[in-house]
């Protein structure tokens, strides 16, 4: 489902010569989106550019972004310094190609698991929300 930009910087963001890495961003979009909507107890989630990035911001979560980095063809940032991909590692070990504590890196669009990839969206929505990742399917 193709949802409006929040602004036109961002969906300039998503113009990208590589038709994978725009296709995959824009699919990650939409299921940040989408799971933000099944979470009505955090409020809006703000879509801004950070860093040059699409960014996803709630006020009970830690921030998402979305970019091209160097290793890979398009990838899902989140807070270095929060505990959201060692979390996830803890549910899905061995599952994707991980950054650090950073992201989950893509090469191809169907790399991306929804029940898997909203369950690591879900938790950095609800970051701040007190036992949200055990409570998240």
């Amino acid at each position: 489902m193709t949802r409006p930009f929040a602004c036109d910087r961002v969906a300039d963001a998503f113009d990208l010569a590589d038709d994978q890495a725009r296709v995959g961003l824009l699919a990650l979009r939409d299921l940040i989106l989408e799971t933000a909507e099944s979470l009505p107890d955090i409020g809006p989630v703000e879509e801004a550019l950070r860093w040059g990035q699409p960014s996803y911001i709630s006020r009970k979560g830690t921030p998402l972004r979305l970019g091209v980095p160097k290793s890979a063809r398009f990838g899902l940032f989140v807070h270095c310094q929060s505990r959201v991909i060692p979390n996830y590692l803890e549910r899905y070990p061995a599952w994707d190609r991980i950054d650090g504590t950073r992201a989950v890196l893509f090469d191809r669009p169907d790399q991306i698991e929804p029940l898997r990839h909203s369950w690591l969206i879900r938790h950095a929505l609800t970051y701040k929300v007190k036992g949200a990742p055990k409570e998240l399917p």
